[in-house]
């Protein structure tokens, strides 16, 4: 009987990079939310990927920038806390961008890692590869990396070697999961997610960033519905005028599209039910940031 290998994955990487893609390809469900907006990811989301002989379980860290309040901080502080419990790392950048100074920070702190460190040049579908090696040999003139791994998170492309690369480095281990479970995060928590990445997606830039989402209850009603009540917290009244849409427009459209997604993550029928709230600077007031999931003692 073969050995059984199990361990534990970092994703690094500036906002924007892939990471969430990756992440979601590797589980083979949408448990990372993904926008084309910075600094989606705001939690270490942990993926579960599970074979006959091997498990491997990843965290998807907030992208590293530079903090401009304490949700900020917070993030970086989780993203650089996911190092120091691993067995191996992925760096990615992506293959469309030139090395700037978030990379050079992640690399100051890569260098001093006690794991190996793979380098995951992600969105190899947009470039001509002719750009690939003078980018490869630049990252590689700032660290040894344990191997270089060219991929397309969204076309999956290269993806299995990836895979089999990590296995390989992972030690004989126990099965932390059940085999059919894809993250370690209560389904409150996606369900969340899942509502934040629609708001994040139809509003407009002024938005974003200053959103959260708390789900209040979810439970089952007299129909055999999921009934989900949630709240979407803004820091500004004219961004909750924004989200409510005339009419009360964009909040339906809201609430349709992350319907759907919850829907396909319980695999039930779901009624759900979005308000939403002013907390005004809540992002630099730390009782609010607890009550909203981001909590620095959990790391």
């Amino acid at each position: 009987m073969t050995a059984f290998h199990s361990g534990f994955v970092a994703i690094v990487g500036r906002p924007n990079v892939g990471k969430s893609t990756l992440l979601n390809r590797i589980v083979g469900e949408k448990i990372a939310i993904m926008s084309d907006k910075a600094q989606t990811t705001r939690n270490k989301i942990q993926g579960i990927y599970t074979t006959e002989d091997a498990q491997l379980v990843f965290i998807d860290t907030p992208g590293i920038h530079k903090p401009k309040n304490q949700l900020g901080d917070f993030m970086v502080e989780s993203a650089f806390s996911a190092l120091n419990e691993v067995d191996a790392i992925l760096f990615m950048v992506a293959a469309d961008q030139r090395r700037g100074p978030g990379d050079n920070l992640i690399i100051s702190r890569l260098q001093n890692a006690d794991v190996p460190v793979y380098l995951v040049v992600n969105k190899i579908d947009k470039v001509h590869p002719d750009r690939l090696l003078p980018l490869i040999e630049d990252y590689a003139s700032q660290m040894d990396f344990k191997e270089v791994v060219p991929l397309s998170a969204t076309m999956g492309n290269n993806f299995e070697h990836l895979m089999e690369l990590l296995v390989t480095q992972m030690p004989e281990g126990p099965q932390f999961y059940p085999e059919d479970q894809l993250t370690d995060h209560p389904e409150y928590f996606v369900v969340s997610e899942l509502i934040r990445e629609k708001v994040l997606l139809l509003t407009r830039d002024e938005v974003p960033h200053s959103v959260a989402v708390v789900v209040d209850s979810m439970k089952r009603n007299e129909n055999d519905k999921v009934h989900v009540q949630a709240t979407i917290i803004v820091e500004r009244d004219s961004q909750k005028g924004i989200i409510i849409g005339k009419g009360g427009k964009m909040l339906k459209i809201i609430g349709t599209k992350a319907r759907q997604d919850i829907e396909h993550l319980l695999g039930d029928k779901v009624f759900l039910e979005l308000w939403v709230k002013v907390q005004k600077d809540w992002r630099d007031k730390k009782v609010y940031l607890n009550d909203y999931g981001y909590k620095k003692d959990e790391y």
